[in-house]
């Protein structure tokens, strides 16, 4: 499957974030703590070489907790700051701001300015609504919802920015388009349910059998195929068809939804290990 969703504001989001960044201080780059590779977009990486930039792998109350402090390991090996958040946390938020603040050379005489940048549905308008203390960014669980730069004043003479979040026109690997739509990232309209519901069956399947069996108790044990789990899970849910026959589909949404808000449980999409094996192939 090859997921190509760059909707027209995307484009001028990445020409705001050319002509933004050379007037920014630092910049905060929002990541999907599940997903902290998958939920990088490269273009940051060519836009940004100049300035400091803080990682904030975001969204740790859905993470795999035994991950995320190995994400922040691999980070630190490289070189490369990063620090995790739960953007609803108010003591998480300001723990981020004050990483990035701290090795951000200031000129007291004018507005420290801090960008805050991602891929979509990362997170990036809680943690500005957090900061602030009250609701200023638009928020949910539908991707690209900001689609013009937001800015607020902070104590201590900061302003921060939310931009939109912003994709690669073509997403490849095809594993990390997978990721990126059963995550919540890629809009729904781009893809089919049950083609991402059989690989985040799978990836629950191979990493938390566990997991699936106290969610839905009904399917008894857990198969090795990913198809009769969604079909079991549709059988037990009643997601049936006439004469009895499971209505896929909606089997493959009710996965992919309930994974999303974390009712399964806390789960991480990829693993340091997983990317180092990758980078080795």
């Amino acid at each position: 499957m090859t997921i190509q969703w760059f909707p027209g504001h995307m484009l001028a989001t990445e020409n705001l974030l050319k002509n933004e960044i050379c007037k920014t201080d630092a910049i905060m780059e929002i990541l999907d703590a599940r997903l902290p590779i998958s939920s990088a977009n490269p273009f940051v990486d060519r836009i940004c070489k100049n300035k400091f930039r803080l990682k904030v792998l975001n969204k740790t109350d859905l993470a795999d907790p035994q991950q995320t402090p190995l994400w922040l390991e691999y980070f630190e090996e490289k070189l490369i700051p990063a620090v995790s958040t739960c953007g609803t946390h108010p003591s998480h938020v300001l723990y981020a701001l004050n990483g990035c603040l701290d090795r951000t050379i200031r000129n007291t005489a004018r507005k420290l300015k801090i960008l805050v940048l991602g891929i979509p549905n990362t997170g990036k308008s809680t943690i500005l609504n957090t900061l602030s203390g009250k609701k200023i960014a638009k928020t949910g669980n539908t991707p690209a919802i900001t689609r013009h730069q937001q800015r607020t004043s902070l104590p201590n003479n900061i302003d921060i920015y939310d931009t939109p979040g912003i994709l690669s026109p073509v997403i490849e690997p095809v594993e990390k388009a997978y990721i990126l739509a059963a995550s919540g990232a890629i809009s729904d309209t781009a893809f089919d349910y049950g083609d991402v519901a059989v690989f985040a069956a799978a990836m629950l399947i191979r990493r938390y059998p566990h997991l699936l069996i106290e969610r839905y108790p009904f399917i008894g044990n857990v198969p090795d195929d990913p198809v009769i789990l969604i079909e079991k899970i549709g059988a037990g849910r009643g997601c049936l068809k006439k004469r009895g026959v499971i209505d896929y589909q909606k089997a493959s949404e009710i996965l992919i939804r309930e994974l999303r808000a974390g009712k399964i449980g806390k789960i991480s999409f990829e693993t340091p290990k997983d990317y180092e094996n990758d980078n080795k192939a």
